[in-house]
C-alpha cells in the first residue's frame, strides 16, 4: 500500500490533575486509556512555573504504580492509611493555559465539553465549563492586594461561551489549508521525517519508522495561524517544554452544523466562524487598524459541505469557501463621551501611503492569494458627512496601492450603499445582492477536493464554465476572498455574506454532483437550514462585539418579518446602547489581560488606571521600528511569484518548517479517525449520538404532510414547513417528544427505574449534556398517565405521514395476492409434526421445525458455514473495498458508452 497522509490525532484527551503539598501531577491519556503522559508541576516556588515533562509514554499499569508510588512518599508517616498522600483534585479536557498576575501562576482546565460538530471524523467542541486553579501552596504564596481584583477582570472572558477545539483538526486553519497540505508530494514528506528524527526532542517520535516496503502513513500536524488562536499567550510558557499532545489551542467566534438530507444521503453544512486575537475588542473602543494592519472586529467565514456517507479525507468528497468582515482598514475612532447613539467618526492619522492598509492586504494576499474583493457598504449619500467619511480615505487607499500591483492581481473595490436600496421601494436589495454574489464566486471560485463530474462534461453549464479559482488534478482551490464591511460589521455585513454563501452553496452542491444547476431559491428545505445557521452565526458575533443580537436579518430585507419584529429589533438597538454605554469598558479590559495585551507588574500603572489603552495595541508608539516598509513594493517578498495561490499554501522551504511530520503505521491510535470516531472500546447510545440530534431538514423544516416531493430544493409556502419561518419553540419541542419516545420504549412507573440511570454517571470522560444539539429540549416522562397522552400525540393519520389514504377493506384482488404470498412462505417453511416421544416434564403436542431457506448451509446460534462466492462476485467485492480507500477504477470503453446512451436517451 502506498504512503499516505492524515492528521495527527492527540493522545491527552483527558486529564486528571493529583496533588500532594510540594507538586501537583498532570496525567493525561487518549480516549481508550492506553496510553499515558504525565506533567510535574512545582509548587513550592511562589512566582515561576517550573513544569517538568519525561517526555515517557506510559501504560495503564505504570500509571497505577507510579501514583501508589507518591502516594505512599508523601503520607505523613509511613504506613499510615488514614491520610492520603496523593489527592485527586479535578478532572479535566484539556489545558486552556499558564497565567500569572502579581502572585504566582494559576493553570486553566477545561472540565467540561460538548460536541458541536464533526468534520470527517473529527470531533469540534465547545468549552461548556474550565476550572482556574492557584499552583503555588498556601506555605510559600505572597499576597498581593490586587490580585483579587486581576483575577476577577480575567474571569469575566466567558471561557464557556463560544470557545472552541479539537483534538485532531486544525481549527485556526482553512478546510482548503488542511487538506492541502495532506496532499503535499511524498518526497517532501519523507525529507521532513528525516528533519524530525534529527531536531526531535521526543524519544518517542521516532516509534514506528521502520521500513517495511515503504509502506506505513504520515501523521501531519501543522503549526496553527497566530491570529485566530485566543490562548497563545496563555501557553506560551510551556510551548518550548512540553510534548505537543498537552498543548490545545482554541478559537473565538462561532461553529455550528446542520444535516441536509438529500433522499436520504447526509449532507452536512457546517459554519465556522473565527474571531482574530488581534486588536480584538468591543464595539466603540476598538475601531480601524492598527499599526500592524490588523483590523478591529475581524472575523472569518467559512461554509463547509461534505458528504458524510464516507468519512475519510482521502475518499470523500469535500467542499468549503471562505470569506472575511473586518473594520475598515484606516486610522479612525468614534468619541463615546458624548453619549450620542452615533457618534462623529473622526481619521485618527494621516497615511498618504496607505500604510496601515498595505500591511491588511499584504495578509491577505499570504493567506488568500489574489484577487482581495472589498464589497462597501456604508452610506454614500449624507445630509452630514458621517459614513461617507470612510469610503473616501478607503477609495483613496486602494487606488494608491493598486498601482504596484500587476493589473490581473489588483485589488477589486465594489462600493454599494445598502441602506439606501433598502429604503427604496423600488429596489430589491437581495437582488443586486445575489447579482454581486454571482461575480464575487466567479471570481474567486472555491473549495472542493474532486475533480469535476464527468457529467458537468457531458451537460456544461453557462455558469459553470465561467467559474475562477484554480483548477488542479484533485479538484479547485479557491484563490482569492471577499472581504465585506459595513460601518459595524454587523447586520448589513451579516445579510451580504449570506447571500455570497448562498451563491457559493449552489455551487458547492453542484460540483459534488447532488443539483442539476447551480442555483438555489428562497423558501426551500436547503436555504432555510442555511438561513437559521447564518442567523445564528450573526446574533454571536454581534452579541461578542456589538453586546446585543442582530437588528436587522435576512427577513427584514426581504420584508417578510412579521409586524412583531419591528419591537425586537427596537429592544435590540437599545440593549446594544447600554452595552456600549456601560459594560463595554469593562469587557475591553478582560480582553486586554486575556490576550496578554497588558500584563500586570510591580511598580506599573495598574490595568483600570490607564486613560486608554490606545499604546497597547499600536507598538510603534513606544518603540520605533528598525525597518521601514517601502511605498512601493509594499508586499511580502516573494507572495507576488505566486499568485494567485496563496502563498501559506505552496510548497516551499518557509511552509514546510511550518509542519510536524512523523510516520507511523496505518493502524496506529495516532492517525487512525475511524477508531478516533468510533471509539469501539465505548459502550454507545443512539439517543446520545451528535448525528441523530443535530439539527435536520427533514425533520425541522420539510413540511409534516408532504408526500409529493420530499426534496430539499422544492420551493415551500411559508405555512408549509416543518416549523415556522421565525423558528417555533413549541414545535421544536413536540418534534424532539415525538422523535424521544418513538426511539425507545415507554419507562416503567416505578420511581426506582425511572432515577437509578441517572446517578452513576461521573466518570473523568463525562461530557456536560453529552452530545445532545443546543437546539433540542430533552423529555423526561414519569407516570402512566403522561405515557398515554404522549402516544396520543405520536400515532398520526397515514395522510400526514404517508401521503396517501388507506382504504378499510381490502380489495378481492389484494387479498387474493396476499393469499397466493401467504401459501409461498408455507411451501417453503415445512412443519414437522412427528410423533416424537418425550418424557412427560417435557411432553410437547406439537413441535414445528423450520427448515432454513437461506444460502447458508449451516446457520445456528453453534455454526455458521458461508456460501461459496463465485469469482465474479469477488471481484465486485475487491473493486468496492478499492474505491472506499480512494484507489478508483478508471471506467472502460463500454462504460462510457453505456453513460452516453444513457445520457442521449434521458436528456436529449
Amino acid at each position: 500500500m502506498p504512503a499516505v497522509a492524515a492528521p495527527l490525532i492527540s493522545s491527552v484527551q483527558k486529564l486528571v490533575l493529583y496533588e500532594t503539598r510540594a507538586r501537583y501531577f498532570l496525567v493525561g491519556s487518549n480516549p481508550a486509556e492506553t496510553k499515558y503522559r504525565v506533567l510535574k508541576i512545582d509548587r513550592t516556588e511562589p512566582k515561576d512555573l517550573v513544569i517538568i515533562d519525561d517526555k515517557h509514554v506510559y501504560t495503564q499499569q505504570e500509571v497505577r504504580e507510579l501514583l501508589g508510588r507518591l502516594d505512599l512518599g508523601n503520607r505523613t508517616k509511613i504506613g499510615q492509611k488514614g491520610s492520603s498522600g496523593l489527592s485527586r483534585a479535578v478532572s479535566a479536557f484539556g489545558i486552556v493555559g499558564f497565567v500569572r498576575f502579581l502572585e504566582g501562576y494559576y493553570i486553566v482546565l477545561i472540565t467540561k465539553r460538548r460536541k458541536m460538530a464533526d468534520i470527517g471524523g473529527h470531533a469540534i467542541y465547545k468549552i461548556e465549563d474550565t476550572n482556574m486553579i492557584y499552583i503555588p501552596n498556601d506555605s510559600v504564596r505572597v499576597t498581593h492586594p490586587d490580585e483579587a481584583r486581576y483575577l476577577r477582570i480575567f474571569q469575566n472572558v466567558d471561557l464557556s461561551s463560544n470557545f472552541y477545539f479539537s483534538y485532531s483538526y486544525d481549527l485556526s486553519h482553512s478546510l482548503q489549508y488542511n487538506l492541502t497540505v495532506l496532499r503535499m508530494p511524498l518526497e517532501t514528506l519523507k525529507t521532513e521525517t528525516t528533519q524530525t528524527r534529527q531536531e526531535s526532542f521526543d524519544i518517542f517520535e521516532d516509534e514506528g519508522l521502520s521500513t517495511q516496503g515503504g509502506s506505513g502513513v504520515f501523521g501531519i500536524c501543522s503549526k496553527p495561524y497566530e491570529k485566530y488562536v485566543w490562548n497563545g499567550k496563555l501557553l506560551e510558557a510551556v510551548k518550548n517544554t512540553v510534548h505537543r499532545d498537552w498543548l490545545l489551542y482554541i478559537i473565538h467566534g462561532f461553529c455550528g452544523q446542520s444535516k441536509l438530507l438529500i433522499y436520504g444521503r447526509p449532507i452536512y453544512v457546517t459554519l465556522i466562524a473565527r474571531r482574530s486575537s488581534k486588536f480584538a475588542g468591543t464595539r466603540f473602543l476598538k475601531r480601524g487598524a492598527n499599526c500592524e494592519g490588523d483590523v478591529a472586529n475581524e472575523v472569518e467565514t467559512e461554509q463547509i459541505l461534505y458528504d458524510a456517507s464516507v468519512m475519510s479525507f482521502s475518499a470523500g468528497s469535500y467542499s468549503s469557501y471562505v470569506q472575511v468582515r473586518g473594520s475598515v482598514p484606516l486610522y479612525w475612532s468614534q468619541d463615546i463621551s458624548t453619549m450620542m447613539p452615533k457618534p462623529p467618526i473622526t481619521l485618527d492619522q494621516a497615511d498618504p501611503f496607505a500604510h496601515v492598509a498595505a500591511l491588511h492586504f499584504d495578509q491577505m494576499l499570504q493567506r488568500f492569494g489574489s484577487p482581495i474583493i472589498i464589497l462597501n457598504l456604508v452610506k454614500e449619500r449624507e445630509k452630514r458627512k458621517h459614513e461617507r467619511i470612510l469610503s473616501e480615505e478607503l477609495v483613496a487607499a486602494v487606488t494608491y496601492l493598486n498601482q504596484f500591483l500587476p493589473p490581473e492581481h489588483a485589488i477589486i473595490y465594489i462600493p454599494w450603499d445598502m441602506a439606501k436600496y433598502t429604503k427604496s421601494k423600488l429596489c430589491n436589495v437581495l437582488d443586486r445582492l445575489n447579482v454581486i454574489a454571482e461575480s464575487v464566486v466567479k471570481k474567486t471560485g472555491f473549495f472542493v477536493n474532486r475533480p469535476d463530474s464527468y457529467c458537468s462534461i457531458l451537460r456544461p453549464d453557462e455558469k459553470w464554465n465561467e467559474l475562477g479559482g484554480c483548477v488542479v488534478s484533485t479538484g479547485r482551490l479557491q484563490t482569492g476572498v471577499l472581504r465585506t464591511n459595513c460601518v459595524d460589521c454587523l447586520d448589513r455585513t451579516n445579510t451580504a455574506q449570506f447571500m455570497v454563501g448562498k451563491c457559493a452553496l449552489a455551487y458547492q452542491l453542484y460540483s459534488l454532483g447532488l443539483i442539476d444547476k447551480p442555483n438555489l431559491q428562497f423558501d426551500t428545505d436547503a436555504v432555510r437550514l442555511f438561513e437559521e445557521l447564518y442567523e445564528d452565526h450573526g446574533d454571536t458575533l454581534s452579541l461578542q462585539y456589538g453586546g446585543s443580537q442582530l437588528v436587522h436579518r435576512v427577513k427584514t430585507y426581504r420584508k417578510i418579518a412579521p409586524w412583531t419584529q419591528h419591537s425586537k429589533d427596537i429592544m435590540q438597538t437599545l440593549s446594544r446602547y447600554y452595552s456600549n454605554a456601560f459594560s463595554d469598558a469593562d469587557r475591553q479590559d478582560s480582553i486586554n489581560l486575556f490576550l496578554g495585551v497588558f500584563k500586570p507588574s510591580d511598580g506599573k500603572p495598574h490595568l483600570w488606571e490607564l486613560p486608554t489603552d490606545f499604546y497597547l495595541h499600536h507598538k510603534n508608539t513606544l518603540s520605533l521600528s528598525q525597518t521601514r516598509q517601502s511605498y512601493t513594493y509594499w508586499w511580502t517578498t516573494d507572495v507576488l511569484n505566486y499568485l494567485p495561490l496563496p502563498f501559506d499554501e505552496v510548497t516551499s522551504a518557509e511552509n514546510r518548517r511550518k509542519l510536524t511530520v512523523k510516520k507511523f503505521h496505518k493502524y496506529e491510535e495516532e492517525i487512525d479517525i475511524h477508531n478516533e470516531f468510533f471509539r469501539p472500546y465505548e459502550l454507545s447510545s443512539f439517543d446520545e449520538t451528535f448525528c441523530l440530534a443535530m439539527t435536520n431538514s427533514t425533520r425541522d423544516f420539510m413540511p409534516k404532510n408532504v408526500g409529493i416531493d420530499p426534496s430539499p430544493f422544492t420551493v415551500r409556502k411559508p405555512d408549509e414547513t416543518g416549523k415556522s419561518v421565525l423558528g417555533n419553540k413549541n414545535n421544536r419541542e413536540e418534534a424532539v417528544l415525538q422523535r424521544k419516545t418513538a426511539a425507545s420504549a415507554p419507562p416503567p412507573p416505578s420511581e426506582e427505574a425511572v432515577s437509578s440511570s441517572s446517578e452513576d454517571d461521573s466518570g473523568t470522560d463525562k461530557e456536560d449534556e453529552g452530545a445532545v444539539s443546543q437546539r433540542s429540549t430533552p423529555v423526561k416522562v414519569t407516570d402512566t398517565g403522561d405515557n398515554t397522552k404522549i402516544t396520543e400525540n405520536v400515532v398520526q393519520s397515514t395522510k400526514d405521514v404517508y401521503g396517501v389514504n388507506l382504504s378499510d377493506i381490502p380489495s378481492e384482488d389484494d387479498l387474493a395476492i396476499y393469499a397466493r404470498f401467504v401459501q409461498l412462505g408455507q411451501s417453503q417453511h415445512k412443519q414437522d409434526k412427528g410423533s416424537q416421544q418425550f418424557s412427560s416434564k417435557h411432553h410437547l403436542d406439537r413441535v414445528i421445525n423450520l427448515i432454513p431457506i437461506s444460502s447458508f448451509s449451516q446457520d445456528n446460534i453453534y455454526e455458521v458455514q458461508p456460501p461459496r462466492a463465485d469469482r465474479k462476485s469477488v471481484e465486485i467485492f475487491h473493486a468496492h473495498i478499492q474505491a472506499g480507500r480512494g484507489n478508483m477504477q478508471p471506467p472502460g470503453k463500454d462504460d462510457f458508452l453505456m453513460y452516453r446512451e444513457y445520457i442521449r436517451n434521458r436528456y436529449m
